[in-house]
């Protein structure tokens, strides 16, 4: 499985802040990386709260970022300052209106609204939105509902949510069987250098509490639950798997609303999972995993219950509330 864009992001930054091509002091904002690699702020978010978790940037101004090493801080175009863009041969990069470029951002606000109800999806509000045509927006919309993210109505209309205890029941007893199968065909694929990265960056989130970003926490959920999980090499399974990791996102939403805690008992289980499996025990692993999903779902049943008494955030301007 290829990385995200996000990882992609993050790899190309950590390795031109580390070979100092990009200088102490220089600002860092979401805007413009997005600009300059040509995709949605979604990823570059990601990516920028990976590099402060891993301490190759420090905040700047509550807005920002900022490269620690200069006391004053470089403002000025990234392409002038250096930032170089790796070929689209190694990045993978979409083409500049393709559907990926929307696709994570439209994802996150339609996975987080279906926590609150179910909501219409308006295709030419979205296009204007997202300032895309139409026919992207058929691609996006075509791809969620892959991922069963979302539904027809009718023939006309998309709908998506809600978001229900019976539905995470459901989603978390058909992970609970396939994803600890899963690790087991997985683990001799997995690259222990990957596998040690990714235990580190759990236990920095863990040492940064409450000081993580939502993003972080999705990235590093999907740090074990895709990229370690879904390293199997069966591709009917990994159809399987991933329509039934919609949760995550109810993960990401619970802790976009309510706010990241100052304990966030899923990293523990994330990095028990990785040392088993850097210990060569798949079997234990697997169990690991599987008693991790266990409480997921107790976590996200609570959760959702707090949700249902907050009020309901502002949606995006393309999103209907409606009966179920």
């Amino acid at each position: 499985m290829g990385e995200n864009l996000y990882e992609l992001i993050y790899r190309s930054l950590y390795e031109q802040i580390a070979d100092g091509s990009l200088q102490p002091g220089l600002v860092l904002l979401e805007g413009a990386i997005a600009e300059a690699f040509q995709v949605s702020r979604a990823p570059v978010k990601t990516a920028l709260g990976m590099l402060f978790r891993d301490g190759l940037v420090s905040r700047f101004e509550g807005r920002g970022y900022v490269i620690p090493g200069s006391v004053e801080p470089v403002r000025m175009n990234l392409r002038q300052a250096g930032l170089r863009l790796p070929g689209e041969s190694e990045l993978e990069l979409p083409p500049r209106l393709g559907w990926e470029r929307i696709y994570t951002d439209a994802e996150r606000e339609i996975g987080a609204a279906v926590a609150f109800g179910r909501f219409r999806i308006l295709e030419a509000r979205m296009a204007t939105h997202y300032n895309v045509g139409r026919t992207i927006i058929r691609d996006v919309l075509g791809r969620m509902h892959e991922r069963r993210l979302i539904d027809r109505e009718d023939r006309a209309h998309w709908a998506a949510g809600p978001l229900s205890a019976a539905l995470l029941h459901d989603y978390y007893a058909i992970r609970r069987i396939l994803e600890p199968a899963a690790l087991l065909l997985a683990a001799p694929r997995l690259d222990a250098d990957e596998v040690r990265r990714m235990r580190d960056h759990v236990a920095a989130a863990e040492a940064g509490l409450p000081d993580v970003a939502p993003d972080v926490l999705l990235a590093l959920d999907q740090d074990l639950h895709v990229h370690c999980v879904q390293r199997h090499g069966n591709a009917r399974l990994a159809e399987m798997i991933q329509a039934s990791q919609i949760v995550l996102l109810a993960n990401y939403t619970f802790l976009r609303y309510l706010g990241v805690p100052e304990a966030v008992p899923e990293l523990a289980e994330h990095r028990v999972i990785f040392e088993l499996l850097l210990q060569g025990n798949a079997d234990a692993a697997a169990a690991a995993l599987r008693a991790h999903l266990d409480r997921s779902l107790d976590r996200a049943l609570s959760r959702l219950k707090v949700l249902s008494v907050i009020p309901m955030p502002d949606m995006p301007p393309y999103l209907a509330e409606t009966q179920p």
